[in-house]
């Protein structure tokens, strides 16, 4: 198969010797093993894997035990951009730079904030800060089973949620009508350690769409990441969400990295990840400072 095998150990060779303190099966908010690490995604009907925590959370690492044990073909996206891994690609997070006047003094966004205030202006707000480790996969499903349904989110990347954020806090922010309607549910991941909090995803009403929940539930998370002394909000990926752009003021970059065979079927299909996300010649390179060799 083209000399796969021996070139990613090499290639994993390097990457180990460049992250001494890596180890298999626990780094940093992660932890894995063989029989959980791996989640089936489809590009039509061509199998390959990405990982548990894929979905919903963001800043994931890798060490070369993981990567040896993964299926392939195998995609990382969200790799740390301080990080030793992966390749820049085509999207980027959107960053909310919430502790400056300047965003809040913007007039665009002083109108725009002004009529979401207006069109929720009878209904109630809540938010509760709860330590990861509280959380269970039953309290996931309450709060976003529509979501994860809407969005083709595996069960093993829920549990993947709830491995990542058990030594941090999770800020829950719910907004419900008059009538006692739930209308929006957002969930986001407090990492003071980057200065952040992270959006990992919000469930809305489809019965209230015409108020802009979405929208609304990043302005709400802007303003806790300010009223509570966070730098940045972060928006997530933003290349498909046009929405955002009310809200950005700053990128930073998305690495990931691309693990398969030259000759498999995902390979072959040029509309497939390996293609949209990344350059034939970006397949298969782990370390960042081989960037461009």
């Amino acid at each position: 198969m083209n000399g796969f095998l021996p070139q990613m150990t090499a290639l994993l060779q390097q990457a180990e010797e460049a992250n001494p303190c890596s180890s298999a099966g626990q780094l940093g908010n992660q932890s894995w093993t063989k029989d959980n690490l791996c989640v089936e995604s489809y590009h039509g009907e061509i199998l390959y894997y990405t990982n548990r925590w894929d979905a919903l959370c963001p800043y994931i690492d890798v060490t070369q035990d993981m990567l040896n044990m993964a299926r392939k073909p195998f995609i990382v996206y969200a790799l740390p951009p301080d990080g030793a891994y992966g390749v820049p690609i085509n999207d980027q997070y959107g960053l909310v730079h919430t502790a400056s006047p300047a965003f809040w003094q913007d007039p665009r966004r002083v109108r725009k904030f002004g009529d979401l205030d207006k069109l929720y202006r009878n209904f109630h707000y809540s938010e509760d800060t709860i330590a990861g480790c509280e959380l269970s996969v039953d309290d996931m499903y309450e709060m976003g089973s529509e979501h994860f349904a809407s969005y083709h989110i595996h069960d093993m990347e829920v549990e993947g949620f709830i491995d990542y954020v058990r030594k941090l806090e999770v800020l829950v922010l719910r907004v419900h009508a008059d009538n006692g309607d739930l209308v929006l549910t957002d969930v986001s991941i407090l990492m003071p350690e980057r200065d952040q909090v992270y959006g990992s995803f919000c469930q809305w009403n489809r019965d209230y769409k015409n108020r802009s929940p979405g929208i609304y539930a990043c302005l709400l998370a802007s303003r806790w990441a300010a009223k509570n002394s966070y730098r940045y909000y972060n928006l997530g990926p933003v290349g498909d969400y046009g929405y955002k752009s009310l809200f950005v003021t700053d990128y930073e970059p998305i690495y990931a990295l691309a693990l398969t065979e030259h000759d498999h079927p995902l390979a072959l299909d040029t509309t497939s990840p390996l293609h949209t996300d990344f350059k034939p010649g970006e397949w298969n390179q782990i370390h960042r400072s081989a960037a461009g060799a």
